[in-house]
């Protein structure tokens, strides 16, 4: 069990949910000083730039023309909407609450997975899954049904659009590695987001510092390595396991959202999180599988003469 969760693409899912989780706050503080489509594109621009420079040493293909139509609809799902509705979401949410909303992205992914590249979907699965929504419902009503506004939907509407980008980046994960996938989809949402553009160069002359900073961190540690790093888990696990890990994000983004922002989780938040944990770990359980019984084995070589007159 330690070898299985001590290898790389567990290793890779782990930072994952490190950078994601450290995603939320982040854009809490860049959206406060650069807003909705400032940061929206530079978050965008930076990451792209990044995996460009980094493609010649990285041995970097061009894709297939056949494959450029699942790439536009990762970078305009996983990249340019997922940007654009979640740091709306913030704008009204808190950092903490906004990641577990995000953790319903897992659910949308499995049961599009099921349905278009023919997942199985085991009991465990299902029923992991329903306790993990349920720990995400918990958290998003912690402060009663008045705190599930029209943000919150927006935000939910984030999660739908990441859920479709996992799905679609399993086939081209089983042609071009994560380095390949997580730059070709970059620079697609970089592309659909150039109309953000000139929003983003009149704010950049009068942001505050934390805020062009915290562009750079999302641009360069979540974006850009994040989703590098999740590529590579996503291509050497299946969907459900690797998107199920998605909902530990929550419980770091409330940790490092009371750190850095000062955000403290309400007691039944920390209670939606334990549930989440436990949904998670049913997912990742992998069942036993009976051991055959062993038929009688018969001694069919020959006995001496003596063995057979002791037995009259």
């Amino acid at each position: 069990m330690i070898t299985r969760f001590a290898s790389p693409r567990f290793l890779a899912l782990a930072g994952t949910v490190a950078l994601w989780a450290s995603a939320f706050p982040a854009i809490r503080v860049g959206v406060d000083g650069l807003g909705l489509a400032a940061l929206s594109f530079l978050r965008l621009a930076i990451a792209a730039v990044a995996l460009v420079a980094v493609a010649p040493f990285a041995r970097v293909r061009p894709p297939k023309r056949s494959d450029l139509p699942l790439i536009a609809l990762c970078g305009l799902t996983g990249m340019t909407a997922y940007q654009i509705l979640l740091n709306w979401g913030e704008i009204h949410v808190e950092a903490g609450t906004a990641s577990l909303l995000i953790a319903a992205a897992p659910v949308f992914s499995i049961l599009l997975g099921s349905a278009f590249l023919a997942e199985p979907l085991t009991r465990n699965i299902v029923i992991g899954s329903t306790i993990a929504l349920t720990g995400t419902a918990v958290v998003t009503l912690a402060d009663g049904v008045s705190g599930f506004t029209a943000a919150s939907l927006v935000v939910l509407a984030a999660a739908v659009v990441q859920g479709v980008y996992h799905c679609a980046t399993k086939p081209l994960l089983r042609r071009y590695t994560g380095l390949e996938v997580a730059t070709y989809a970059m620079v697609a949402g970089t592309v659909f987001a150039l109309p953000l553009m000139p929003a983003a160069v009149r704010a950049m002359t009068q942001a505050p510092a934390d805020a062009l900073l915290s562009a750079a961190f999302l641009g360069l540690l979540p974006s850009a390595l994040g989703f590098v790093i999740w590529g590579h888990a996503v291509a050497r696990l299946p969907l459900a396991v690797s998107t199920a890990a998605l909902y530990l994000v929550p419980p770091v983004a409330l940790a490092v959202s009371f750190v850095w922002l000062g955000e403290v989780p309400h007691p039944v938040e920390l209670l939606g999180g334990g549930v989440v944990v436990a949904g998670v770990t049913l997912i990742n359980r992998r069942r036993r599988r009976p051991v055959p019984p062993q038929s009688p084995r018969y001694d069919l070589a020959p006995q001496p003469a003596s063995r057979r007159l002791d037995r009259r």
